[in-house]
């Protein structure tokens, strides 16, 4: 049975952020950026378990999917995914989460 896929508002901005900023050298590659997110995210409704665990949380339902220079970081039980962020891979996650005050995931 293919798990909900939902997104946290967080990980909604966080992708829209990247996606403004690509549209504005070309609104083109930015749609076609958010589409291959977007089958990345797609494909994890079947697969979740494929991602790898993040490091920097160590539980094993939290797994991430690098999308070309990006870090697509989700949580999953049974019957959902919950996508909570989607940052750069050259990002300091630790701090990032700190600083914005997010949820630890597992917590």
């Amino acid at each position: 049975m293919a798990r909900r896929i939902k997104w946290t508002e967080q990980a909604l901005a966080d992708l829209t952020v990247v996606a403004d900023y690509i549209a504005l050298d070309s609104p083109h590659y930015a749609a076609a950026f958010v589409r291959e997110v977007r089958d990345a995210v797609r494909s994890l409704a079947n697969f979740a378990e494929r991602g790898r665990i993040v490091p920097e949380f160590a539980n094993r339902n939290v797994r991430e999917l690098i999308v070309r220079d990006y870090r697509l970081i989700y949580s999953f039980n049974q019957r959902e995914v919950y996508f909570l962020a989607f940052i750069h891979g050259a990002r300091d996650l630790a701090q990032l989460w700190q600083r914005e005050d997010r949820t630890t995931p597992g917590k």
